[in-house]
């Protein structure tokens, strides 16, 4: 009898910045877009454009962690943002299996933060205070273990 193969679940990964691996509770934009570029001739005997595929185009990525005591590795980074001449730091984002090897990473190139966003703060809340972190990048690669 042939084995079941189940998809992954999305909640077991790890984030590696740089060397460093930083706890995260969310990642998201892990997207990659193909622009499209309309073309005609103008001699095509036919009077609709062509398709081609043109440069890629990769979304921001969200990452959202809750607020530690004494850390300030998000504030830090960002403000070592100067006006073109960004903090940049490659990244790697796993997905893990049982045995938390992974089994599917998605790399990204020469990241710097665009944003980030303080907690909500409310006096009748119950939940954990989250920061969430923007980074734009130029590039994503992904690699199936």
């Amino acid at each position: 009898m042939a084995e079941i193969k189940y998809p992954l679940p999305s909640f077991h990964f790890l984030v590696q910045i740089g060397a460093e691996e930083i706890p995260f509770s969310e990642v998201s934009g892990l997207d990659i877009e193909i622009q499209v570029i309309e073309y005609r001739n103008g001699s095509s005997p036919n009077y609709s454009s062509i398709k081609m595929s043109g440069i890629p185009k990769y979304s921001n990525i969200t990452l959202k962690r809750g607020i530690i005591a004494q850390d300030n590795y998000f504030f830090t980074w960002i403000n070592n943002t100067a006006l073109n001449k960004p903090d940049r730091r490659d990244l790697a984002i796993s997905l893990l299996n049982e045995e938390h090897s992974p089994v599917m990473t998605w790399k990204v190139k020469r990241a710097f933060p665009v944003k980030l966003q303080g907690p909500v703060l409310k006096a009748t809340g119950n939940e954990v205070a989250i920061e969430t972190i923007e980074l734009a990048h130029e590039g994503l690669t992904i690699e199936a273990s």
